[in-house]
């Protein structure tokens, strides 16, 4: 391998630590309201707006099927309802009902000082430059992936057969 494979990997195994890390601890503020920590990710996709199922998926970086079956039992929970879509008649929009806003509510306070006890620790500037650096890392990735697919598009058109980028094993 070369520095640069090293360099992927290190950064791959890096975010797969901070997923789990941040998924414990989304979960420790999450479960004393009685929600798990992938019903909170869908509530707060949809906090500033209603958003449809596709929408919230691709904002989470999941496929649309994860959050179709948390929005589901969000919804059967009353903590989301369904609202029809006046962009598209059969892609319904997730919005939070009021015991939905009431959860995030109660999270809060924890969330803060959870973030506060970060941000002292980190440092506010390099907590900043932590997140530029993440957004930049995954706006790279996301560029690559499309152009991918692109080129994958590409080749089915080319030998009429579908050819797989994502989820390549």
């Amino acid at each position: 391998m070369n520095e640069e494979q090293d360099l992927l990997d290190a950064a791959a195994l890096t975010v797969f630590r901070l997923n789990g890390q941040f998924l414990t601890i989304g979960d420790g503020l999450s479960s004393p309201v009685g929600i798990s920590v992938a019903w909170w990710q869908v509530i707060a996709a949809i906090q500033e707006q209603p958003q449809p199922v596709a929408g919230i998926a691709r904002a989470m970086g999941i496929t649309r099927q994860s959050v179709q079956r948390i929005a589901d039992l969000l919804v059967d929970k009353g903590l989301c309802e369904y609202r029809p879509n006046p962009a598209h008649k059969r892609a319904k929009l997730v919005a939070m009902t009021a015991d939905g806003d009431a959860a995030i509510r109660r999270i809060n306070p924890q969330h803060a000082a959870m973030a506060r006890r970060l941000a002292d620790t980190l440092g506010p500037t390099e907590f900043a430059a932590t997140v530029a650096t993440l957004t930049r890392l995954s706006a790279a990735l996301e560029a690559l992936i499309a152009e991918d697919e692109l080129q994958a598009r590409r080749a089915e058109e080319a030998v009429g057969q579908p050819v797989t980028t994502r989820n390549v094993q």
